[in-house]
């Protein structure tokens, strides 16, 4: 630490505020002789009035610290990756709204066909009728198994970086996921009717 730099440096705040060491310590509530023994660089400011300093000056502590404003090129460059992490969530959450999305709409229109083909018997007519019937069934199950999987991130995590599942690609992963999904939910439904049925 400089402290002649961060005296200079406070020195030329200062100066670009138009007031003087008197105007200065008065404001911190401080002698006018220890500003000046800021500016100088033989002593520094208490710690407990650095946030007080950096405010007035409309400056960072690490600013007053280094004695130097950081550069427009650094900040520029950390707006930029401000803005780039934020256009990544953006793309991340949209992808996770889609497969929702689309999930919800598996899900429902299994749930209409399953309904219909219940309420009206239909599925009781024929064989066609009887396996969309138990395939809409399993579908409801399935699209409820998967909610958790893709909302709590899990399927992402099925991909653990290091090993043979990193290289699987995501369609191939969504159909594994969807495939567990749907032996999860035919685990449930023989449960279910073995304890109600």
């Amino acid at each position: 630490m400089d402290q002649k730099k961060i005296g200079s440096f406070l020195r030329e705040l200062r100066r670009e505020q138009a007031i003087t060491q008197e105007q200065f310590a008065e404001k911190l509530g401080v002698s006018a002789r220890t500003v000046s023994r800021w500016e100088t660089g033989s002593n520094m400011p208490d710690i407990s009035l650095l946030t007080e300093i950096a405010d007035f000056y409309a400056v960072s502590i690490p600013e007053i610290i280094a004695g130097e404003r950081k550069s427009d090129k650094m900040k520029e460059e950390v707006k930029e990756v401000a803005e780039a992490m934020s256009d990544y969530a953006g793309a991340e959450k949209a992808k996770l709204v889609k497969s929702v999305r689309n999930l919800s709409l598996i899900g429902l229109a299994a749930l209409i066909i399953y309904m219909v083909l219940g309420e009206t018997g239909a599925y009781e007519q024929n064989n066609v009728f009887r396996f969309a019937y138990g395939y809409a069934e399993a579908l409801i199950y399935v699209s409820v198994v998967m909610f958790p999987l893709y909302t709590t991130g899990l399927l992402g995590k099925l991909r653990v970086k290091g090993t043979n599942a990193s290289r699987i690609p995501g369609p191939v992963l969504k159909v594994i996921a969807f495939l567990l999904a749907f032996a999860i939910a035919a685990l449930i439904r023989i449960l279910l009717s073995r304890v109600f049925g």
